[in-house]
């Protein structure tokens, strides 16, 4: 297994080793010892996965403390832009995201640790995500920040992206930077 650092701490990208002969290939997509030799000391309690189709755009989604949550995502099939916004209040790198192509041909995984929010693009038809979290979801504790947010300024593939009527309500990156000072 490789794993790089990205420009903003706490980000990993994860690449497993691949053992592929003329019948396929084969992967150890998590090993608690491995990923804790990494930094990834954390307990997962919750895996989720969607599908979604091409130019679908889900996020930027987060859940408040006390039910914040780490993510370690990949893709089982198809790809997606994936991309995790720094909202830690003490963060050099506030306000700031890294994006990263993860795809069923590439078997990258991104960790993104809690006080980030998180969205992606499925770049292809029938993608298949999959989220590995920290947490249990807490519906009274999920919130985001509006994907198309001005300040952020993610260069997102697509101006015209699919994206839900809650998604799309979400507010915007100033707002909720005044209501997380208070948590």
């Amino acid at each position: 297994m490789k794993y790089k650092k990205t420009q903003i701490e706490g980000l990993l990208i994860i690449e497993p080793d691949i053992f592929a002969d003329d019948r396929g290939h084969f992967s150890e997509t998590f090993s608690t010892q491995k990923y804790k030799d990494i930094g990834i000391d954390e307990t997962f309690t919750q895996d989720n996965m969607s599908l979604s189709h091409k130019n679908v755009l889900r996020g930027l989604h987060y859940q408040k403390p006390p039910y914040a949550q780490g993510k370690l995502v990949s893709v089982l099939s198809g790809s997606v832009l994936d991309v995790a916004v720094d909202m830690r209040q003490e963060s050099p790198t506030k306000g700031q995201y890294v994006a990263v192509e993860l795809s069923s041909k590439n078997h990258k995984q991104f960790w993104i640790p809690s006080g980030f929010a998180h969205g992606f693009l499925s770049l292809e038809d029938d993608t298949i995500f999959t989220y590995k979290c920290t947490n249990y979801y807490n519906k009274e504790s999920e919130s985001g920040i509006r994907w198309d947010d001005p300040v952020i300024t993610i260069d997102w593939p697509t101006k015209t992206p699919i994206v839900s009527h809650k998604d799309q309500e979400l507010p915007l990156w100033n707002e909720v930077m005044k209501e997380s000072s208070k948590y």
